[in-house]
């Protein structure tokens, strides 16, 4: 799976900011139909996103994120991501509380796949878990289709239907951040983070990055571009833990030809667990 560490939101309604994004070096740029676009300008939206992937080649992974399944705007957007669907790479489902919804996603998918001679599942989703009900809903959401390759957890939608209020530390969110990923490395999936709301503080947004790569998530959610060098940063392994992940990998290269089941790396022993967390190590750096 490609990496996907930075995650940047655009809104589908303003066109400067999409022709901007094109060029951006972000590993995502997911346009944005939802909760970034008002209702009346949903429509205006849609034919907006549309125009720009048919005229604009972009640097990152395109996505598109489509109203809730649930929402009188969905079947559009999913007819809309049908017609230009070899632009875009995948399709972000927000507010996901049950396997139906899923499933009518990759049935549109399924159709345009067909229309456009594509591969038959060629074109993944990505599930945001941003509601209680979605949150324990999460192991047989994101087992719903093979499709799913992606978990989201929503920090803000998820606390605002609690009715808890957010801080800085976010014991509001904990559990179900935790779940959200938890779920997802159980069933193999990559596993984004929450936004970072205040976007102009930096060193706060370096402190929850670097705190999400620690616990194991693969990328952060992003609402500007300039948080982007700053999750990269904070999920780019440091040098010295890259030459380590690199010597315990050729040593366990070499493991493997003699039969050997554990080996000795800087005088420490190291077992098939410590060889897991050195391959992830490189494939966060991309050196795999």
């Amino acid at each position: 799976m490609p990496r996907r560490t930075t995650w940047l939101y655009v809104p589908g309604d303003q066109e400067r900011k999409l022709a901007k994004a094109a060029d951006l070096d972000t590993d995502v740029v997911c346009l944005d139909l939802e909760d970034a676009v008002a209702p009346d300008r949903k429509d205006a939206a849609r034919g907006l996103v549309a125009q720009v992937l048919e005229r604009q080649d972009f640097r990152a992974e395109v996505w598109v994120r489509v109203n809730a399944l649930n929402t009188p705007w969905a079947e559009a957007d999913l007819a809309m991501v049908g017609q230009v669907l070899p632009r875009v790479r995948g399709v972000l489902l927000p507010k996901v509380e049950a396997p139906w919804m899923v499933h009518r996603a990759a049935w549109h998918l399924a159709l345009a796949e067909e229309a456009h001679g594509l591969q038959p599942g060629s074109v993944p989703l990505a599930v945001l878990l941003e509601t209680p009900l979605g949150v324990l809903r999460a192991e047989v959401v994101a087992q719903a289709s093979p499709r799913v390759q992606v978990l989201l957890f929503g920090a803000e939608d998820f606390a605002a239907a609690l009715g808890a209020e957010r801080t800085p530390q976010g014991q509001e969110v904990a559990v179900a951040r935790q779940w959200a990923l938890l779920t997802g490395k159980a069933l193999g999936k990559q596993v984004i983070d929450m936004v970072y709301v205040a976007y102009r503080d930096l060193e706060g947004l370096r402190k929850e990055a670097e705190a999400a790569a620690r616990l194991g998530f693969d990328g952060k959610q992003i609402i500007h571009p300039a948080q982007v060098p700053v999750v990269r940063e904070a999920f780019t392994p440091a040098p010295e833990r890259l030459a380590w992940a690199e010597k315990v990998w050729q040593a366990y290269q070499e493991a493997r030809r003699s039969g050997q089941g554990v080996f000795v790396v800087e005088g420490k022993m190291i077992d098939p667990p410590l060889v897991l967390q050195a391959r992830r190590l490189l494939e966060r750096g991309g050196r795999l």
